[in-house]
């Protein structure tokens, strides 16, 4: 391994910021601890990846010059309690916002319970939870089981999509647990939607304001389960992080690509090298899935979030005036104005989903994947001025914007188009 410079946010998650326990000059090496937080507060600790000399420590990251050579082994953690150890990884829920698993397991269920592993693999492109199945359905299955002991759950469900039909064999094959079943999902955008997976399982629609735990459910998505494993098995800390690499890349036979235990901290653009090297001519960078990602840079880090790295075509030339509509299951204004901009449209008007619902600092949709109809709200764009709309919508939104939209003469984009254009994926619009 050449030498490499790696980064690590001290925020990577919901919740406090964790604080270093190094120093400039400290040498270390794999899995030691570099920052911590309290036993009860709302965070999550952060190991190194690799083994290095840290070179700088500021208030908001850790920068670690990686020895050339490097190996698998890490320092194990000290814990022996599951929850505990847990706790001690610095496990966050890696398919989403990054919650601190431990917190979310903390409170066993007063009554018969329900944990549901998230293996819906929602967002296009991204296949690594998928391919991690397939490899080692032991791994999942061992995570849930651990979570459910935890939690005392009496149920556990393995939720994932029908059209995963090599996972789900896998899956069937392995597992030997009467408290255990496989759910199978309709293969729609957003089915990994943490209430739209509850609804689909239990029959139960959660409000806007409410968590799984109003269902007697906790919801874990599928890696996460296998690092809880990691970590109570083999004593692991967070510190790989699986994904899927796609886009723009060198050499055009293979434009999707799975990749196991890439480090924490390593550089965007060191990843794209892993992968080929980035392909000239790419419109922007990606981290994360096609709906819901931020656009990033090379020099960015990878962080225990981090699912996807895509690098999207360039864009397409937009209208002088762009009507955006955007919905609580894609990417959110900011982004839809990112987009625009990129397009070289002004902005003419933004609509929300009627569905989409502002709680805290978020929009949630009252009923993932469900769409009522958009006609009133692309009208109002069309009023507004729109030559065109830009949509972030679902698979069933996207259908009902294309029952009305070009009939008012207004051409459709997606949020998701560059993406999906750069590994000639079919594009979001009407479904059938």
């Amino acid at each position: 391994m050449v030498e490499r410079i790696f980064r690590f946010p001290l925020k990577q998650n919901i919740g406090a910021k964790a604080a270093p326990t190094v120093v400039k000059g400290d040498k270390i090496v794999r899995g030691q601890l570099l920052a911590s937080v309290g036993e009860e507060q709302l965070g999550a600790n952060l190991f190194s990846s690799v083994s290095g000399t840290v070179t700088e420590v500021d208030e908001d990251e850790i920068t670690v010059l990686a020895d050339e050579t490097q190996t698998d082994d890490y320092i194990k953690l000290s814990g022996s309690d599951p929850l505990e150890l847990i706790r001690e990884a610095g496990i966050v829920g890696l398919g989403g916002a990054g919650f601190p698993t431990w917190f979310k397991l903390k409170d066993p269920f007063e009554t018969e319970g329900i944990v549901l592993i998230n293996a819906a693999e929602c967002e296009p492109i991204l296949g690594h939870n998928i391919a991690a199945i397939e490899k080692a359905p032991e791994k999942v299955i061992r995570g849930l089981q651990i979570v459910m002991d935890i939690v005392h759950a009496s149920q556990g469900v393995i939720a994932i999509k029908e059209v995963h039909t090599r996972a789900v064999r896998r899956l069937r094959e392995t597992l030997d647990d009467e408290r255990i079943r496989i759910a199978l999902l309709p293969d729609m955008y957003p089915m990994g939607e943490e209430r739209a997976v509850i609804r689909e399982v239990t029959g139960t629609l959660l409000g806007v304001d409410t968590l799984p735990v109003d269902a007697d459910a906790i919801v874990v998505n599928a890696e996460t389960a296998c690092r809880i494993q990691e970590a109570v098995d083999l004593k692991k800390p967070l510190i790989d992080k699986d994904m899927t690499v796609a886009g723009k890349l060198k050499g055009n036979e293979n434009l999707i690509r799975i990749f196991e235990n890439i480090p924490i901290g390593i550089s965007v653009g060191d990843v794209f090298e892993m992968a080929g090297g980035l392909d000239e001519g790419y419109g922007e960078i990606i981290m994360g899935g096609p709906f819901t990602g931020k656009r990033t840079h090379p020099d960015a880090p990878v962080i225990k979030t981090t699912g996807g790295l895509i690098a999207a075509e360039c864009f397409m030339k937009g209208p002088e005036k762009l009507g955006l509509l955007v919905c609580a299951c894609g990417a959110g204004k900011e982004r839809l104005e990112e987009i625009a901009r990129s397009m070289g449209s002004e902005v003419a008007g933004v609509e929300y989903c009627k569905q989409a619902h502002k709680v805290k600092n978020s929009l949630k949709c009252e009923n993932p994947g469900k769409c009522p109809g958009q006609v009133q709200k692309v009208l109002a764009l069309k009023k507004a001025g729109a030559q065109a709309v830009l949509i972030s919508n679902c698979t069933d939104c996207t259908n009902t914007v294309m029952s009305c939209a070009p009939k008012l003469g207004l051409p459709v984009y997606h949020c998701t188009d560059g993406a999906l254009r750069a590994v000639n994926h079919k594009l979001i619009r009407r479904i059938h």
